[in-house]
């Protein structure tokens, strides 16, 4: 039964190949780019700081969540098949939750881990939803997981990512608690700015008969998307000096 369940999986796969390759390659410039870093004139602003600073560590924590591609397409996959809006809140909470404790702990408490190692375990994040959307566990494993668990699991490792953006830099003491509250809380604002965008199109798309018909193609796309962050963080891991 397991064969068969994996040749049906392997089979619809298949099918989607061609709009699967487009969309990956579309997702590689990103990916390569890094582009939810905290570089530049921000990362020395940042270093630069004594004292409390709530405005522009909400800007910082908004601007990188709004670029911050391996956390969005986490939430794509989060919301792609959830309706009620009950359900949408439910999530996000348990996502925020999550991700909020682990970066208070990261930079407060001092807890550090690999930046290579834990964005490669955000990248096959994406990979567990996309699976879990294309009904991968129940079609190949026969079991149904624990959406709600999954959801606040994974927001702990993607609130161990951030954390390790800001543990790039030597920030001041002084006014530390009040900074890293407000790089967070910006977080959770530019989340909701993308989720809203999200839930237009998604709302949009939901209106046409394509969005059942070409949401494996999706997810394929997301799958294959998580797959290369993952192995991109895995290379830096294995080549860059730790």
């Amino acid at each position: 039964m397991i064969l068969k369940a994996v040749r049906n999986v392997l089979f619809d796969a298949k099918r989607s190949i061609p709009f699967t390759v487009a969309a990956v390659v579309g997702l590689l410039v990103p990916v390569l780019a890094a582009a939810h870093s905290i570089t530049g004139s921000n990362a020395q602003y940042v270093q630069a700081i004594d004292g409390p600073a709530i405005a522009p560590f909400m800007y910082l924590g908004a601007k990188h969540m709004v670029t911050g591609y391996d956390h969005l397409l986490y939430l794509l996959g989060v919301i792609f098949f959830v309706y009620r809006p009950r359900h949408v809140i439910q999530y996000v909470t348990l996502f925020t939750l999550g991700h909020s404790l682990t970066l208070l702990t990261g930079v407060l408490g001092g807890f550090k881990v690999n930046a290579n190692l834990i964005d490669a375990v955000i990248g096959l994040s994406i990979v567990y939803k996309a699976f879990e959307n294309m009904g991968g566990f129940e079609r190949v494993f026969g079991v149904r997981p624990n959406i709600p668990v999954a959801v606040f699991v994974f927001g702990l490792f993607h609130g161990f990512g951030l954390a390790t953006k800001l543990q790039e830099f030597a920030l001041s003491e002084n006014g530390l608690v009040t900074n890293i509250l407000s790089f967070n809380l910006g977080v959770e604002i530019g989340q909701l700015m993308a989720l809203s965008g999200v839930l237009i199109v998604l709302g949009w798309w939901r209106l046409h008969r394509s969005f059942l018909t070409q949401a494996f193609n999706a997810n394929t796309t997301l799958m294959a998307g998580g797959f290369i962050l993952a192995g991109y963080q895995f290379v830096g891991y294995l080549v860059l000096p730790q």
